[in-house]
């Protein structure tokens, strides 16, 4: 269900503390549909705690969060979830496949198994992460940046409108990025809303067009060409950036110029 008008992710007035010390403090956000947004923000800005709280993954302290309008237990099967690679257990003994596959166990619910048509979906997903000649090999036998795109292609399984992915673009090497970046920006001209925590600041400019700025509370919010400046950055990152000149050269530069 959707409540007319209702924006993808709304977050309003939230807190969120671990103990007695605040990690987000009084954020309010409110996420446009068929947008590739980026998070970005400094370490230990509460970035990652934000995507898990819109999961409804750790408690709030104050405030609330609703997806198309409603609370998220009432929209789960409407949000896909791409985690850190450094939270899985790799060592599991699965195969790319059936990691895929449960991409579909949302819609099946809990007394169907997936069927010709869910592994044909999971074929097409991981074909389109460039990785159908890994389906039967184990997942700890891949590189880390297939290990990446192995989550993306079970994310893609969900079919879902919303896309939250924790830092999809660390570690992996150049080919995975541009793999990964092809693959968004299909979702975002299907119309699906992509938010993306991400830690480059050379390539904020670039890869998204949406921008919420957060040390934890939110410092700016919009399209990425009014968020991205100077004062903004230095008011995210504080004494801690040292990409200012350089971030303002690519904002300023044209399109296409090397």
């Amino acid at each position: 269900m959707t409540e007319a008008g209702a924006p993808p992710i709304e977050v309003h007035d939230m807190t969120v503390a671990y103990g007695d010390k605040p990690v987000l403090w009084d954020v309010d956000l409110t996420l446009p549909e068929g947008k590739l947004i980026g998070i970005v923000g400094p370490n230990g800005a509460g970035k990652s705690t934000l995507i898990k709280a819109i999961l409804g993954l750790v408690p709030l302290s104050s405030g609330w969060i609703k997806i198309y309008g409603q609370p998220y237990r009432k929209q789960r099967g409407r949000v896909g979830y791409v985690p850190q690679r450094e939270s899985v257990d790799w060592d599991f003994p699965v195969d790319v496949l059936d990691v895929v596959l449960m991409g579909t166990y949302g819609r099946l619910g809990w007394f169907r198994r997936p069927g010709r048509r869910e592994r044909a979906q999971a074929r097409a997903a991981l074909k389109q992460v460039d990785l159908l000649p890994f389906a039967h090999r184990q997942i700890r036998q891949l590189s880390g940046g297939q290990q990446q795109r192995v989550f993306l292609a079970r994310a893609l399984c969900q079919d879902a409108q919303i896309y939250l992915m924790d830092e999809p673009f660390a570690s992996v090497d150049a080919a995975t990025e541009r793999a990964i970046l092809r693959v968004l920006q299909q979702l975002r001209e299907r119309g699906r809303t992509v938010v993306v925590i991400h830690h480059d600041l050379q390539t904020v400019a670039q890869y998204f067009d949406w921008l919420v700025l957060l040390n934890m509370r939110v410092i700016a919010q919009g399209p990425t060409e009014t968020v991205l400046t100077e004062d903004n950055l230095a008011r995210t990152y504080g004494g801690r950036l040292n990409l200012l000149s350089r971030v303002a050269e690519l904002v300023a530069r044209e399109p296409g110029e090397e």
